[in-house]
């Protein structure tokens, strides 16, 4: 029976209202409490946060609900808040609230924990690092898809350069970087060309180009913009939302093609979506529905999990518009790369 139109206002006015989203009570029983303490950017990045949302919303074994952050400062406040509320299962959502994951975990024996593009473990200073019992690292070989996205590029520029920037220096935002570069690198190893890499150089990295956060789109449109200037044809912003002003402006200049990561730009983005060459996929919505199963199963271990393209936790976007513009050349190299990947015989990193 269908359930009656008043019950599904209720229900969307109160998300509107607190901001927090909440499976209603008639679909909760039985299952697992899972809370996600987002990143900053909120949870309509069109990317990272998004991802992690839907994935939970996609769980049949659990009852969801987030708490948006709007600076580091809320991280610690809100997994407080899921602890009180008698969350089963809390999942931190980015590499930047790990330390605070692993604080309340080890405080919090009883309660399964995870966390999103980290290993989730308990360091010293000194980096001495040890496996917390009830924290499972959610974590992704985005450089083998990105290696893929960089021979991609150099494939398709037509000035000979392209360009690649962070929100922040994390190592989680420099792995795609890194993949994209020397994707472009391999290009020009097997073709005899010289394709630049403008915003990043994997030896070199004190001299990349970052934002300085993960919400400033008119610093990351700036950054677009110079490297246009500079000759730039396709671009990839590593760094949520924080292409989304670039890719609506090129849209309407032509100036330059976007490589999304996370959640595939064209199913997310409003605008934007015509110069949208692939994504650098991470599957972290398939992660967490794995970790809610293996906590309503009572499976759940500390192992951590690792998305490759062997097991479909990172992959390529498709073309998508521009698909008639990839030579079925470059495609099926770019396939045989892929390949090549999960065989183990071309080594990415």
């Amino acid at each position: 029976m269908k359930k009656p139109l008043k019950l599904m206002a209720v229900v969307a006015s109160l998300t509107l209202i607190t901001g927090v989203a909440v499976a209603p009570a008639s679909q909760a029983a039985g299952k697992v409490k899972l809370c996600l303490a987002l990143d900053t950017g909120g949870v309509d990045d069109r990317s990272f946060n998004e991802g992690a949302w839907k994935g939970a919303q996609a769980s049949l074994v659990s009852n969801a609900e987030y708490l948006p952050a709007t600076s580091s400062a809320d991280f610690a406040p809100n997994i407080k808040k899921f602890v009180d509320k008698g969350c089963e299962l809390i999942v931190g959502v980015g590499f930047a609230i790990s330390a605070e994951i692993v604080k309340s975990a080890k405080a919090n024996p009883k309660i399964k924990y995870a966390v999103v593009d980290d290993a989730g473990q308990d360091c010293d200073a000194n980096w001495n690092c040890k496996d917390v019992p009830n924290v499972k690292g959610l974590t992704f070989q985005t450089d083998e898809a990105a290696f893929m996205a960089g021979y991609l590029a150099a494939g398709m520029s037509k000035t000979g350069k392209v360009a690649t920037y962070g929100g922040a220096p994390y190592p989680t935002v420099t792995i795609f970087m890194d993949g994209f570069a020397r994707g472009v690198a391999h290009y020009n190893k097997l073709k005899g060309k010289s394709v630049q890499v403008l915003g990043w150089d994997p030896a070199n990295p004190k001299s990349g180009t970052f934002v300085g956060n993960f919400s400033d789109q008119a610093k990351a449109l700036t950054i677009s913009k110079g490297f246009e200037q500079q000759g730039a044809d396709i671009i990839l912003p590593v760094g949520g939302i924080l292409g989304a002003s670039y890719a609506a402006e090129s849209e309407k200049s032509k100036k330059s093609l976007t490589i999304w990561v996370d959640s595939d730009a064209y199913n997310t983005l409003t605008a934007g979506k015509s110069i949208i060459l692939s994504t650098v996929v991470k599957e972290i919505g398939a992660s967490i529905k794995s970790v809610a199963k293996d906590v309503a199963d009572k499976k759940f271990t500390a192992s951590k999990y690792v998305g490759t393209l062997k097991n479909k936790g990172v992959s390529l976007a498709p073309y998508h518009d521009l698909s008639g513009q990839v030579p079925g050349t470059l495609k099926n190299e770019i396939r045989a790369i892929r390949d090549s990947i999960i065989a183990g015989k071309l080594k990415v990193n």
